[in-house]
């Protein structure tokens, strides 16, 4: 019985040991060599990415890696982080989850603000405006 069984557990046991892993890269305190590991960086990026942190020192979020390196946008931020890439020890998913809370609430609000505006609605008044 255990020999029909063998196959499927070597098979289950290959693919939960070999699954690739990805390692996390600081691009802070990467070198060329780890900064070209990662998946969407090549050398040229890597180098880029070297002497901005050497003339102006290292990046303080995705926000300032995207302004200061050129070719790196939201969108291919987005993928680099994906790929294991971090600032600060941050993923870029995690510096948009910090930062959506204030702007998900401001959001809503003018979206409300504007369609009771649109249908004709009363708005509420500002403190102040209902003396005059």
């Amino acid at each position: 019985m255990f020999k029909k069984f063998l196959p499927l557990i070597v098979a289950t046991c290959c693919v939960v040991f070999m699954q690739p892993t990805i390692a996390a890269v600081e691009i802070n305190a990467a070198d060329q060599a780890q900064l070209d590991s990662v998946a969407g960086i090549g050398p040229s990026t890597s180098r880029a990415i070297l002497e901005e942190r050497k003339k102006h020192g290292n990046f303080k979020d995705w926000n300032d890696l995207e302004q200061r390196v050129r070719g790196i946008g939201e969108r291919n931020s987005i993928k680099l982080s994906a790929a294991g890439l971090t600032v600060n020890g941050q993923s870029h998913n995690a510096q948009i989850s910090a930062s959506k809370p204030s702007s998900a609430v401001s959001a809503v609000k003018v979206s409300k603000d504007s369609k009771a505006a649109s249908k004709g609605g009363k708005e509420t008044p500002q403190p102040g405006e209902a003396d005059k």
